[in-house]
């Protein structure tokens, strides 16, 4: 049932009433950066 979030569901999904959305939505999107920083 999880989806894979990239960085613009998790943009969307930061909006949501749900809490445990929103610290999901933002544990992905701080993934995201840490991975994107790692690369350079």
């Amino acid at each position: 049932m999880t989806e894979k979030l990239d960085i613009a569901s998790a943009a969307r999904h930061l909006k949501s009433p749900n809490i445990k959305t929103r610290k999901r939505a933002l544990k992905a999107i701080h993934d995201l950066n840490l991975r994107k920083g790692a690369s350079k």
